[in-house]
């Protein structure tokens, strides 16, 4: 009866704990809001996780406690404790019981994935692009017009189709709970189905470069009625044909078109590149001692052979050698779709001579 007493006292205050400390869970690691379909099955997983947790360590720390204040040796008491030399049952009941549960938590997850990645019918495809240090994003089933923000109609299932100009990237909002890797050179893929209208914020989860922490971008969840309206706004957007050379550059400047903003600022600040603020004409002094004027051909050679000459103050490298193939496929699809030719580096020369500081 009295070591009953004992297994009583102890199993009320692990329960007590255990209540405590998954109240501090939930402050000290509170979710953000759900904003997905996916976000409640992969909260419950968690939420199971933080009460195990919770049980696990109040198992552990109120036996050791317990024992140490009421068990202790009294001050007058120089006899040998008890030898324990073992326990059998206990042994195998703490490898058993700790071994299916963990099988438990794999099988869940196993399931919860498979419903997860599962293909919806009405899902729609928005092809996504990373590269240092932004996103895009194209929606091929409304005239594959592209956006630098993702906007997405509530309860609308959404395929992401995903991939990386240069490094490998990783495609998160932590609303959604979801996130998945962007590699080079292969698709990879993402579903979501918003549940929350609001303004949301897409991060690159993976360490990609000097401007990591910028690469991000704006996530609209709207009515399906304000979705229409904004493909519609898009869809009416003007042809390449219609633009100006230097309307055009300001395009490819942004993360719309080649994302040269990424590095290449229009104020003056510097980034991982120098600012294109005044600098058509501008003498640059170079790493390699000398100093060179910026004209069309030096603009040429930075874009096609970006290591050749670098600008003093900034390291090799840095920009990708992907371009001069990237223009040329952009030059050819606009030939192709609206019979025009165009060169991109002229426009971006373009632009660039508008910017007088």
């Amino acid at each position: 009866m009295r070591n009953a007493k004992h297994f009583i006292i102890v199993a009320v205050l692990i329960v007590i704990s255990t209540i405590i400390l998954r109240l501090l869970f939930t402050w000290l690691l509170a979710l953000p809001v759900a904003a997905s379909a996916q976000a409640e099955p992969i909260d419950n997983l968690f939420n199971a996780h933080f009460w195990m947790i919770a049980f696990l360590f109040s198992l552990i720390m109120v036996i050791m406690l317990y024992s140490a204040a009421v068990f202790r040796r009294k001050p007058d008491d120089e006899e040998d404790a008890e030898h324990v030399h073992g326990n059998t049952a206990l042994e195998i009941g703490w490898t058993i019981i700790p071994t299916f549960v963990v099988i438990g938590f794999g099988v869940w997850g196993a399931f919860m994935l498979n419903a997860l990645t599962t293909p919806n019918p009405d899902e729609i495809v928005i092809e996504v692009v990373g590269r240092q240090w932004s996103w895009t994003f194209a929606y091929p089933e409304y005239g594959d017009f592209v956006s630098t923000e993702l906007v997405i109609a509530k309860d609308q299932p959404v395929l992401l189709s995903m991939n990386s100009e240069d490094v490998i990237h990783s495609f998160w909002i932590v609303e959604f709970r979801v996130k998945q890797d962007v590699v080079p050179g292969r698709t990879t893929e993402l579903r979501i189905t918003p549940t929350l209208e609001g303004d949301y914020k897409l991060r690159c989860a993976e360490i990609c470069g000097l401007n990591h922490s910028t690469m991000l971008a704006p996530v609209r969840i709207v009515s399906a009625e304000e979705f229409d309206a904004w493909v519609a706004e898009k869809m009416a957007a003007p042809k390449y044909a219609d633009m100006t050379p230097a309307e055009r550059g300001a395009l490819w400047h942004s993360a719309e078109g080649f994302a040269c903003a990424g590095c290449h600022s229009l104020d003056g600040s510097l980034g991982a590149g120098p600012t294109w603020l005044g600098i058509y004409g501008r003498q640059e002094a170079l790493t390699d001692g000398t100093t060179i004027s910026v004209d069309d051909a030096y603009i040429n050679e930075s874009v096609t052979n970006p290591n050749a000459k670098i600008v003093e103050g900034f390291a090799a490298d840095v920009m990708p050698k992907i371009y001069a193939e990237s223009f040329a496929e952009k030059e050819a699809e606009i030939l192709a779709n609206e019979g025009v030719e165009i060169d991109i580096i002229a426009d971006l020369i373009a632009f660039m001579q508008t910017l007088e500081e």
